[in-house]
């Protein structure tokens, strides 16, 4: 379905708007930024091999006309890129034909800038936030200084070398960062050298990556000021500010620092005295300025729990009446505290525990070519997708915009340092420790940062494990917790990060890598997410499109991804919806495995909520490449099933199906208790129709921070045992024979021998369709063990394992396999006898219909007291568990569509109705929206969708709201496409 609508050319307005945003951001007072943002600076880059004349470089007019254009903040290669000197990387295969000896070496950066007749203050500063990895400053041929490590700031009183009336010319000599990279190197950005999700990047992000300006100031500056918060109570907060003041001159100086708090206009002003080149330390809190108790604060809450209330505070340092030096610090007034209770660390913020749901970020973009506001738009769609945290994997966010994003919305950050497993030090651990510091100085005013975490899969080496629970005691006061090992201590480990049935993320226990078992706070696990056919057009050429071959590859769908099991995914998408018929086929079947998986991974923890589960976090929620394994939304803002799944699943009131046990349940991860709720269940068959005898309802109560059960659907499908009476073979016996397992005696058993590795199997007879069993175990009970199948008793497939056995009755679910034999093989004993089992069921067969069409539906919904809707949900279910082939027959429908459009604020809001017939064949299943552009039918991207992938039973309605900015569309007229699975786009 296509419905259009007709823009106005706003192109001139864009023009003033931008010229008008230049304005205000270079007139803040004291600042001018010498970025590519700044007209009056244009930045050159050239191999240091080719720079003959060190001393002509740092000279006025000296040619750099055959220089590349460089980005700053950027970095070497994507200056280079932005020059068309490459092909575009993210195509095909061309960042892997780049040569890399043309980038993996030193640079030099130049560019000559002016001192605005505006500084009139006695001290000129040149500032730096960040180069990776290492630097020589020069600046009119004298050198400042060195920068080492890619989070060290540089700040230089230039006053003396500055030309106030004419150019200056500003040099920096950029290191190459060497490999290996991990962790050798650190701190640097470790994946620039690849990862199982990103090409190796030419140059290794090698450039002046952050922020460069001059600032003018009097004698005395300010340091790092920092804000700390405490709450006594949460009617209470009481507030302290240190800082650091620093005395640039030879003589003794006397001011005034003064702050305002807003909200509330809280005032405060303090004499400061210090000695010539000397520094003071001033600590502000309520001893002397009772107003600095806070009464009734307005608390910065993570998403789903509260808003992220945000303060300022104006500080300002006066000699005299000049104002010598000013800042302005963003802070939320939270407290966090912790607790590793049953060897589970939970989080708690201003005392109310948060049920922790999120992703990792592995890069904000491969390239660091995120910024400014990208970010509010990448960290937007994770408070869209009801996240509450974010996980900086390995530190490789180091943007100060990604942490007001955060900030902003809610968003609590788990944040790395730069190491990762493999059991060395950097080459110099002091770097490293100087940068760590820097880190934690530069961003702990941020109310998100929730968990400092020490390495990625590993424990810091000593002595870094000491320094940085030394530097976090010091720089951030023991404010936020220290983890050392992002999959162990008090955690349930890492992964597994390949695509499995939704069961299993219910099943005990979905055990990770590393950790203990059980759900528990889980700080990698995921599943390969493929794009839609859009974006895979716009990185893929056409003459690789289909099938599936190497250059899939070299996005991460192969064996450079093993780890996102690109096979499984595949034989997974075969499976339940049917081999594909090309591409476009594969992608949109695609989306509804990535909506099962993703959505079934958090749903799991939260119906395991408190009970062990207290938090997840997927591996990955945002993509820094053009991919097809480990994201939600897409490298082009595409979001895709699993963006859609997870965000269902994460709704802080939350209704959802148990699909090992039919169990519904309402998941409330708020603060507030709720009362009188309905929760519905409604069972629909293919065409339409309600299934009445599945259907029913129930009036609960919904306690905060808990999952309540309100019933369980009766589908009324026995489970046959096929094992029933069957044959058994044994490794050995000590008691019993293994024929009494299967004899329907639950008071007949077999024991094994004393030993670990023994087995005991089950003939079937003839080849079955089996997809679960149940062991009835004695006291002599299995710790550890697997459950395999085979068609002949020498080829075993595993299709079950843990390390969480225990005694009496273990069910356990797997997805189909055809197989004859059926094995329990033994690996950990959990007693000093053998292994005894008094049943050994298998559970498999044809299942009978009763009543439901061989895919039907499950909707189910939540009302509050008035009847108003606080939550549904929907599934598709198979009369054979994971075939959904016959979603493939579903007749077309013929949708309505009517959509209304507002401008507003730079953006467009558009509301669309879409409506299935009464009179439809069908169900209209999986309805895919997009607003793209008429002209050429490409996306309007990035946009914020209510919904998406919806279905409508007949009769029903719903309305898809669209939010995108006014530029995303160009000059272009909108059309909307409107979409159902039923009805295939060729």
């Amino acid at each position: 379905m296509k419905t259009l609508i007709r823009r106005y050319n706003k192109s001139f307005l864009f023009a003033i708007a931008g010229i008008l945003l230049y304005t205000y951001s270079s007139a803040q007072p004291g600042v001018v930024y010498l970025n590519n943002t700044n007209p009056a600076v244009t930045w050159k880059v050239e191999p240091a091999d080719d720079v003959k004349d060190i001393n002509a470089i740092n000279k006025t007019g000296f040619a750099v006309n055959a220089w590349v254009k460089a980005t700053v903040p950027g970095t070497v290669f994507s200056s280079y890129v932005a020059a068309g000197l490459e092909k575009d990387p993210n195509f095909g295969d061309n960042i892997y034909k780049v040569d890399k000896k043309k980038y993996d070496r030193d640079f030099w950066y130049r560019t000559e800038f002016a001192v605005p007749a505006s500084f009139t203050k006695k001290t000129t500063w040149l500032n730096f936030k960040g180069i990776n990895r290492k630097a020589d400053i020069f600046l009119n041929g004298t050198k400042l200084g060195s920068l080492d490590g890619f989070m060290q700031r540089g700040r230089y009183d230039i006053t003396g070398i500055v030309n106030k009336s004419g150019p200056n010319v500003l040099a920096v000599l950029v290191y190459w960062p060497h490999t290996p990279l991990v962790n050798y190197a650190s701190p640097t950005y470790i994946p620039s050298a690849s990862w199982d999700w990103m090409p190796y990047v030419p140059g290794l992000n090698m450039g002046i990556t952050d922020d460069v300006y001059l600032t003018n100031t009097g004698s005395l500056t300010l340091d790092d000021p920092w804000i700390r918060t405490d709450l006594p109570t949460n009617a209470r907060a009481d507030l302290s500010l240190e800082m650091k003041i620093k005395n640039s001159s030879g003589n003794f100086e006397q001011g005034v620092i003064s702050g305002v708090i807003n909200p509330g206009n809280i005032q405060f002003s303090e004499k400061v005295f210090v000695g010539a080149t000397g520094s003071a330390n001033i600590r502000i809190d309520k001893k002397r300025f009772p107003e600095l108790a806070i009464n009734s604060p307005r608390l910065w809450w993570p998403n789903g729990y509260g808003d992220p209330n945000l303060y300022t505070c104006r500080l300002s340092l006066k000699i005299g009446d000049e104002v010598s030096d000013e800042k302005e610090i963003k802070f939320g007034i939270k407290k966090y505290t912790y607790d590793t209770a049953g060897h589970v660390l939970h989080v708690y913020v201003n005392g109310t525990k948060v049920f922790l749901k999120g992703g990792n970020w592995g890069m904000s973009e491969y390239m660091l070519r995120c910024r400014g506001n990208e970010y509010d738009t990448k960290v937007r769609f994770h408070k869209e997708m009801n996240f509450n945290i974010i996980r900086n994997w390995i530190g490789s966010t180091t943007d100060e915009e990604f942490y007001d994003a955060c900030d902003k919305y809610g968003i609590m950050v788990w944040d790395d340092f730069w190491l990762n497993s493999i059991p060395n030090l950097p080459d110099d651990i002091n770097t490293f420790n100087t940068n760590a510091v820097e880190k934690i100085k530069k961003f702990r005013n941020h109310p998100s940062i929730a968990i400092w975490c020490g390495d990625n899969e590993g424990t810091p080496m000593e002595p870094l494990n000491g320094w940085l629970k030394e530097d976090i005691s010091a720089f951030d006061g023991n404010d936020r917790y220290y983890q050392p090992n992002s999959h162990a201590g008090n955690l349930t480990g890492s992964g597994p990060w390949t695509n499995s049935d939704p069961r299993w993320y219910f099943s005990r226990s979905p055990n990770g890598f590393g950790g203990n078992p059980g759900w528990g706070l889980r700080s990698e696990i995921g599943t390969a997410v493929f794009t839609n056919f859009d974006s895979f057009k716009k990185f893929m050429p056409r003459d690789k499109w289909w099938p599936r071959n190497e250059m899939w590859n070299l996005h991460f769908f192969g064996p450079s991804a093993g780890n996102a099991g690109p096979d499984r995914y595949d034989d997974a998408i075969a499976k339940r919806y049917g081999t594909a018929a090309g591409i476009a086929d594969y992608c949109r079947k695609a989306q509804l495995l990535n909506i099962e998986t993703n959505k079934a991974m958090y749903e799991g923890w939260e119906d395991n909520i408190w009970e062990d589960a207290s938090g997840i976090m997927t591996w990955m929620s945002q993509s820094a490449y053009p991919s097809l394994v480990w994201q939600t939304y897409d490298y082009y803002y595409d979001l895709t099933g699993a963006y859609w799944g997870a965000k269902k699943a994460c709704e802080p009131l939350h209704i959802q199906w148990n699909p090992v046990n039919n169990a519904i349940k309402v998941i409330n991860t708020t603060r507030n208790d709720l009362e009188g709720l309905t929760a519905k269940a409604e069972i629909y068959n293919s065409d339409g129709s309600l299934v009445s005898q599945y259907s029913q309802s129930e009036l609960v109560d919904a306690p905060a921070n808990t999952a309540t059960t309100c019933f369980t659907i009766n589908f009324a499908q026995e489970r046959e045992n096929l094992a029933l009476n069957k044959p058994a073979f044994a490794s050995s016996t000590a008691s019993g024979e293994p024929a009494l397992v299967t004899d329907d005696n639950p008071g007949s058993r077999w024991a094994s021998n004393q030993s670990d590795n023994e087995w005991i199997y089950v003939d079937l007879g003839a080849e079955q369709v089996v997809n679960g069993v149940k062991l009835n175990w004695e006291e002599a009970y299995g710790k550890a063990f697997k459950i395999q199948v085979s068609g002949d008793t020498k080829n075993w497939k595993d299709v079950y394992e843990t390390g969480d056995g225990h005694t009496g009755i273990q069910q356990i679910t797997f997805d189909e396999e055809k197989a004859r034999y059926v094995r329990m093989l033994g690996i950990q004993r959990g007693s000093g006898w053998g292994y005894s089992l008094w049943d050994f069921e298998v559970y498999g067969g044809q299942p009978k219909s009763n009543g439901l069409s061989e895919v039907h539906f499950i909707k189910l919904k939540l009302t509050d007291k008035t009847g108003k809707l606080v939550s549904d949900n929907f599934y598709w279910r198979g009369n054979k568990r994971t075939d959904f082939t016959a979603l493939n027959a579903l007749p077309k429908v013929n949708l309505k569509t009517t959509y209304t459009i507002k401008h507003q604020g730079g953006k467009y809001f558009a509301s669309v109705r879409v409506i299935n017939p009464a009179s439809s064949a069908a169900a209209a299943f999986a309805i895919r929206v997009q607003a793209v552009k008429a002209s050429s039918g490409e996306q309007i991207l990035p946009a914020i969708m209510n919904d998406n992938y919806f279905s409508l039973m007949r009769g029903e309605s719903k309305e898809i709201n669209i939010e995108f900015d006014e530029k995303a569309s160009g000059n272009d007229e909108i059309k909307f496409l409107v979409e159902p699975y039923n009805n295939p786009v060729k």
